[in-house]
């Protein structure tokens, strides 16, 4: 899905009067949309475009073709006016999200500005229009106003669209629970029924004794691939023998089936549900980790809501979202130190080295074999911390903008970690995260995500802050 580019449908709007008193205007606005508006739009979305429409019934069909072809959003652009009790009726009775991009083929009103230039550059008011009745229809749109000519046109409308693909990619995603919720953890207690309702995905169970039977029955052709994939791609710690490196292959092995089997996007375990069977081999650090750098959500300790937090902060993010967790705070630094057992998406650990592969000193759950971590340490540079937290009536995401920093991986530890430093005083975010609830499991995404995280926040209906 982190591949796959928002879908949307361009409805090119004219007046039907301009069929009669400048019957070559709607032609010469919809080769303008063909040669230029829709090649330049393609470097950002998938386009559905037909031709530009101007009544009540030609708008209808057009949007009917949209819903068809599964587009993520309807695009409304101007070529001309267009009064708004035409496109209303249709845009009543769709389900799509509806952005309105004001724009036009002229960039600079001048003293050769004459008829033709006005014919050809007037749908600024139709926005006005269309946006007032969209108001007081109660219809949510969005809108944007960029030209053609600038660095970047779309930056805030592909944020926009991003989120909304996001939100949309979430009905019909499947996730699971390995084991059971840590027992106690209140801060992710919640009612299935509840995500399914608002997120329109699906949570089931996996047992553990199914990651056990396929951990078991893992080939050995399939496992020596991925043994040769460790030895190739991290830093394998001398003390790692090959054994450890099969019962980890198989492993993942495992959790790939489950995953492929069940259709999953995400999934969550309890790792001391593992030691509760004395058959487990190991725990799968090793196989979420590079999982998760594949797109697959993920939250620990039986946390649903961070795993479906975590996988649609990594699809809006393009693949640049992990779990994590706030173990110790540096006030000497101003910084976070984030980590957790064994879990980090490896695809934004720092490119200047390869990732230790080490064993854990001590089991954190009893297993038969020993337990493997891969030691990420994230890409220092811009971040942002963000976090979906449940609240008495639904959903906050909270936010804030830092910094990795050039720290680690430390050769004595054996899990995952990072620093995270604030802009502001570390005391302030602690208290005022406290303040607003925010739960102890969370995630970092590279870059600055804020605006995406506002948009997403307001389609999933989410309080948002930012810390």
């Amino acid at each position: 899905m982190n591949q796959v580019k928002p879908k949307i449908g361009l409805l090119a709007l004219t007046l039907e009067l301009y069929e009669t008193l400048s019957p070559q205007l709607r032609m010469n606005r919809e080769n303008w949309v063909k040669s230029r508006v829709v090649p330049k739009l393609q470097q950002d979305f998938d386009v559905v475009f037909n031709h530009a429409v101007y009544n009540t019934q030609t708008i209808s069909n057009e949007i009917r073709c949209f819903e068809q072809e599964k587009a993520d959003a309807i695009v409304v652009l101007f070529l001309c006016y267009s009064p708004s009790q035409v496109a209303l009726p249709a845009l009543q009775q769709t389900s799509l999200p509806i952005v309105i991009w004001n724009t036009q083929e002229l960039f600079a009103v001048d003293e050769n500005y004459s008829g033709k230039e006005l014919n050809e550059n007037h749908g600024v008011h139709g926005t006005h229009d269309l946006g007032n009745v969209l108001c007081r229809s109660g219809i949510p749109f969005e809108i944007f106003t960029s030209h053609l000519s600038d660095d970047d046109p779309f930056v805030d409308m592909r944020d926009y669209l991003i989120a909304i693909q996001t939100v949309n990619s979430m009905r019909g995603s499947k996730f699971a629970l390995i084991g059971y919720p840590f027992p106690g953890m209140g801060d992710f207690a919640v009612d299935t029924t509840k995500l399914v309702c608002d997120f329109g995905a699906s949570y089931g169970m996996v047992s553990v004794e199914e990651y056990i039977k396929r951990s078991a029955n893992a080939e050995a052709k399939e496992v020596d691939q991925i043994v040769g994939d460790y030895r190739q791609l991290y830093d394998v710690a001398s003390d790692i023998t090959e054994f450890d490196l099969q019962m980890t292959a198989r492993s993942e092995i495992a959790f790939r089936q489950i995953v492929k089997e069940h259709e999953l996007s995400g999934l969550t375990y309890q790792f001391t549900a593992f030691g509760e069977d004395e058959r487990t081999s190991t725990v799968p650090f090793v196989a979420i980790s590079r999982l998760m750098g594949e797109g697959v959500g993920f939250g620990g300790e039986g946390d649903l809501v961070a795993t479906t937090a975590t996988t649609m902060f990594n699809r809006l993010t393009r693949g640049a979202a992990t779990f994590s967790e706030i173990f110790t705070t540096d006030f000497a630094g101003n910084a976070l130190f984030f980590s957790h057992m064994g879990e980090s998406n490896i695809s934004m650990a720092r490119k200047d080295r390869k990732i230790p592969l080490v064993a854990r000193p001590g089991q954190i759950t009893k297993t038969l074999h020993r337990q493997l971590s891969l030691v990420t340490s994230m890409e220092p540079g811009p971040a942002t911390f963000c976090v979906l937290a449940l609240t008495s009536d639904g959903y906050k995401i909270i936010m804030s903008l830092g910094e990795i920093e050039d720290f680690g991986p430390l050769p004595q530890l054996c899990v995952p970690h990072s620093k995270f430093r604030l802009d502001f005083d570390v005391r302030d975010f602690l208290s005022d995260y406290v303040r607003q609830g925010g739960p102890h499991h969370n995630a970092i995404c590279l870059g600055d995500v804020r605006k995406r995280l506002v948009y997403l926040a307001d389609l999933i209906n989410a309080e948002i802050v930012e810390l």
